[in-house]
């Protein structure tokens, strides 16, 4: 226990975001005060898509917000991958009424502000959380009675806890690990269009994956519909650097040579581009030194091919609320106890969507071989493969480590 009593414990999150905001939320939810420091001039969320399966959804309602997001979000009817060259369907998941009953919730996509805002909405009615914006983190100190951060300006920041949500390029994590990310090669392209400018045949109430050689194409509906998510990746010709550009739609065109033309109509819609050039890091064994730890991308930065960055993220804020609550306010304990469960859990993810990423852009035979895995599986079999991954529950999200 620090030196405050348990009524008046205090937290410092790093990192607006879903996780940091989701982080919050929890901290408060267990009677902590948290100060959140972001680095950007304002809390809010850019980018497009993102999907929410089961265990996100699970973690939501933990949290307090799943009905907030849902009102926001659009549920699918299906999951569909189609063999990009010929357009043919390789697979089909049913993610309508039998995928709520098996996994006790729905599969949606939303949009990456409109679930960012679910969340920000409560935690604005906390009284317990407040921000401060343009911060950005330059060092961290800690003892045996605390943690310390400070910013660019030299100002820091006391409290009993540290955690760093503050993503795939985090400072918290280049603070206590120092490791090296991975630049995997792959480039994603990502947009926004109008449904009045989406092809019509393309049209689809599902996240449908296009998977090519060397490439992929995804979309889904947004907001109603009103919208659809574009994004395409590609294995780049060129040593890549980590991070995010304007894109060009001249080069997108030039990696989707060979494409089916029902998939290749998408390439042009898009006013503009965002470019990322992608990268993860290796999983590590330890994530928390003493006070402070890690959740989220800072903690398990993973490639999009899952769709499960931000649904980790939310299963990794539960579990820190139930992990302190459970260590009965001792931090040090608490984050060990965190670890335990979410660091296997996460790697798992983290190597099943590198190989995901695999499968996807096969080539030759080994298209050939992708495509036939999965002929003849019922839904049901579906499910149980997709169990460990969308069946988690936040009332079991410590079973077996305490």
């Amino acid at each position: 226990m620090s030196e405050t009593s348990k009524g008046t414990r205090r937290v410092i999150v790093v990192g607006g975001g879903i996780g940091g905001l989701a982080a919050a939320l929890a901290l408060a939810r267990q009677n902590i005060s948290v100060e959140l420091l972001e680095q950007a001039p304002e809390i809010g969320e850019i980018g497009a898509g993102i999907q929410l399966a089961a265990n996100a959804f699970n973690a939501l309602d933990a949290l307090g917000v799943g009905e907030a997001t849902r009102r926001r979000a659009v549920f699918t009817d299906y999951l569909k991958l189609m063999d990009a060259v010929d357009a043919s369907e390789v697979v089909r998941i049913d993610v309508g009424a039998p995928y709520r009953q098996r996994f006790g919730n729905p599969y949606a996509v939303i949009h990456r502000a409109d679930i960012h805002l679910s969340i920000l909405e409560a935690v604005r009615e906390s009284p317990l959380i407040q921000f401060r914006t343009n911060t950005q983190v330059q060092a961290i100190e800690q003892d045996e009675r605390g943690a310390t951060v400070i910013d660019q300006r030299g100002t820091r920041y006391r409290a009993d806890a540290v955690i760093g949500c503050d993503g795939v390029k985090s400072a918290v994590r280049a603070a206590l690990i120092g490791d090296e990310h991975h630049v995997t090669g792959h480039v994603v392209y990502r947009a926004v269009v109008d449904v009045e400018n989406m092809p019509p045949d393309l049209q689809i109430n599902a996240p449908v994956v296009w998977a090519g050689p060397h490439c992929h194409l995804v979309h889904y509906p947004l907001r109603g519909g009103k919208q659809y998510n574009l994004v395409v990746t590609f294995h780049s010709r060129q040593q890549e650097q980590w991070g995010v550009t304007e894109g060009s739609k001249e080069e997108v065109l030039s990696y989707f040579q060979g494409i089916h033309p029902l998939p290749h109509q998408m390439l042009d819609r898009p006013t503009s581009w965002k470019r990322w050039a992608t990268a993860d890091r290796d999983p590590v064994e330890q994530w928390s030194v003493g006070r402070v730890t890690l959740l989220g991308d800072a903690a398990h930065p993973m490639t999009q091919y899952l769709a499960q960055g931000a649904c980790q993220a939310l299963e990794d804020a539960v579990t820190l609320g139930a992990a302190i609550e459970a260590a009965d306010g001792d931090f040090e304990a608490a984050f060990k106890l965190y670890e335990r469960a979410r660091i296997p859990r996460t790697a798992r993810v983290l190597y099943s969507a590198r190989e995901m990423g695999r499968i996807y852009h096969a080539k030759g035979v080994e298209r050939l071989v992708r495509n036939s895995l999965w002929v003849d599986r019922t839904q049901e079999q579906f499910y149980d493969a997709l169990q460990w991954l969308h069946g988690w529950r936040a009332e079991d999200c410590l079973k077996g480590v305490v």
